[in-house]
């Protein structure tokens, strides 16, 4: 199949230059529509005929959610309003909703590489997509269904939640692709285990979105569905919405469409780039975007950056899944966790379970106290509890250096969600 949504660069020197000419149209184009941008460009003493290579993304301000919501409601606009189609918000839990805006460029641009996500994990027109995720002022369910249109293949907006609808669809549709949070691929999983409906659907895949998903979570999941493969879709409201990259079939981390940003991995602390490989913040500064432009927009996503090509042979850079937030990172007992880790040491625990719950609480000592709640495997001999309790003690202490109680639960005995699930619980007074 003719890869109809992938750029055409040749060579990664090609790429460069694309991104430089679209590094210097942003900076332009902000510095003249936006009056926050050519403020913060002019405090920072730039220009934009001060941006003659990619390297010069270091002279420029960094911009964070703190800005799009100094801006409410329609923050960092560089556009005038008559040319605004469509808003989009994030769904922040706290203060005043982050409001995007697009233009009908944007819109586009967006469906554009949204399809480009469906083509990397090898789908075809004769697919049909069932799109489990959320419509409304989000961007999650209206990307995907864009995205699958424009595409080719048969999208079914079902959105999150009622499972009845989605067993029914999964049999009488024969749907082939399902589109959901892990959390919600989890709970469909055994929903269909449990219905005894596993010979009668068609489902191949399952693209996750919206959260981390465990090594341990993904391969319960195929299991309990004999899935031919899943994949790891990024994004967020501010960078257009889902659909910003993919992992592609070999799982050598996720391709990001670099035609349409600029990625840097930055140290949370002295925004300095880290080394390939090594943990740093996730910064991005868009290069075709109009209405809302990103200048080294800090997104508190924590990842890897993987220094080398991918052997599907595409041009297209990579960095590893999303392994947190930055603004996430818990301090317990002077040990700074991030959620990710947590999720890494289990995942490689093959007797333990996908689902737990970390639960941190501060007794009468004084003193803070980590229990990890744990569920194990479905068929577990539940005299070897104490066994693994030990296990998960142990490989936590060895790899994130902080001790731990460990309460070996039953199979299915944790809540399911359909939306993301909840695991970290932080009872300590404030």
């Amino acid at each position: 199949m003719a890869k109809t949504f992938m750029p055409s660069f040749k060579t990664h020197e090609e790429l460069q230059h694309h991104q430089l000419k679209g590094l210097q149209w942003t900076v332009s184009h902000a510095y003249e529509g936006s009056s926050f941008y050519r403020n913060r460009l002019e405090q920072a003493g730039v220009r934009p005929g001060d941006i003659q290579s990619l390297d010069d993304i270091c002279k420029l301000p960094f911009t964070t959610a703190d800005d799009l919501q100094t801006g409410y409601p329609f923050p960092l606009l560089a556009v005038p309003d008559s040319e605004v189609v469509r808003i989009h918000a994030s769904s922040g839990t706290t203060g005043k909703r982050k409001i995007l805006t697009y233009t009908q460029k944007d819109i586009d641009d967006w469906v554009h590489f949204f399809a480009r996500c469906y083509e990397m994990a090898e789908l075809t027109p004769e697919d049909r997509v069932q799109i489990a995720v959320g419509y409304g002022v989000w961007t999650a369910g209206v990307g995907f269904q864009l995205g699958c249109e424009k595409f080719g293949a048969m999208a079914l907006p079902v959105g999150p939640g009622n499972v009845d609808m989605q067993c029914r669809f999964l049999v009488d549709l024969q749907t082939t692709v399902m589109c959901c949070t892990a959390s919600m691929g989890l709970l469909m999983a055994e929903e269909v285990n449990r219905r005894k409906l596993k010979d009668q659907i068609g489902l191949k895949k399952m693209i996750f979105g919206s959260e981390r998903s465990s090594d341990a979570m993904r391969a319960r999941i195929r299991d309990l569905l004999d899935l031919e493969d899943m994949f790891d879709i990024t994004g967020m409201t501010e960078l257009y919405g889902p659909g910003a990259g993919l992992d592609c079939s070999r799982h050598e981390g996720i391709h990001y469409w670099a035609d349409y940003y600029v990625l840097e991995c930055l140290d949370p602390e002295s925004l300095e780039p880290v080394a390939p490989g090594e943990v740093g913040e996730m910064v991005v500064t868009t290069l075709r975007k109009e209405a809302a432009p990103l200048i080294r927009y800090r997104t508190r996503d924590l990842t890897r950056m993987i220094d080398q090509s991918c052997s599907c042979g595409s041009l297209l850079p990579m960095h590893d899944r999303i392994l947190g937030r930055s603004d996430d990172m818990i301090i317990f007992r002077a040990v700074n966790i991030y959620p990710g880790q947590v999720d890494e040491v289990l995942s490689q625990i093959a007797e333990a379970s996908c689902e737990y719950q970390v639960h941190l609480d501060r007794k009468d000592d004084g003193k803070d106290y980590m229990t990890i709640r744990l569920e194990c495997c479905e068929g577990y001999d539940p005299s070897l509890a104490a066994e693994l309790a030990a296990t998960v003690q142990s490989e936590v202490k060895k790899k994130i250096m902080v001790s731990c109680d460990v309460d070996i639960l039953d199979y299915c005995s944790l809540p399911r969600s359909e939306r993301k699930s909840k695991r970290f619980f932080d009872n300590r007074p404030e």
